[in-house]
């Protein structure tokens, strides 16, 4: 079995998409730590209220998730979707009517 198409398995990706309210100033500033500190721990900006991250492994992917659980906001919705690499790749996107590229995962080297 090919080496490569078992990482396609094994290599995973968080989706975290969030509706959080901004109406008081102390519910933006909630909002806004809640997208910094998620980009602090790698995160980047897949559409403005869908956060994603590469992971190399299943345990690399449950140890971000546990993060973004203790940083979750007081009010708001929040979902966490993992899905693998392969079915991340198998994604088609679309800018203005036209196919656009997936991003391609970052060089992080992750130290834990």
């Amino acid at each position: 079995m090919n080496l490569e198409k078992l990482n396609a398995y094994r290599i995973m990706w968080i989706m975290v998409f969030f509706d959080l309210p901004t109406e008081t100033k102390k519910e933006r500033r909630a909002a806004a730590k809640f997208r910094k500190d998620m980009i602090k721990d790698g995160f980047i900006m897949f559409q403005f209220s869908i956060y994603m991250r590469h992971c190399p492994s299943r345990e690399n992917n449950e140890a971000h998730i546990r993060r973004v659980k203790s940083m979750l906001p007081e009010l708001g919705h929040i979902g966490i979707l993992t899905i693998t690499d392969k079915q991340f790749g198998d994604m088609e996107l679309f800018n203005s009517g036209k196919e656009k590229l997936l991003p391609k995962p970052t060089g992080q080297l992750e130290m834990f």
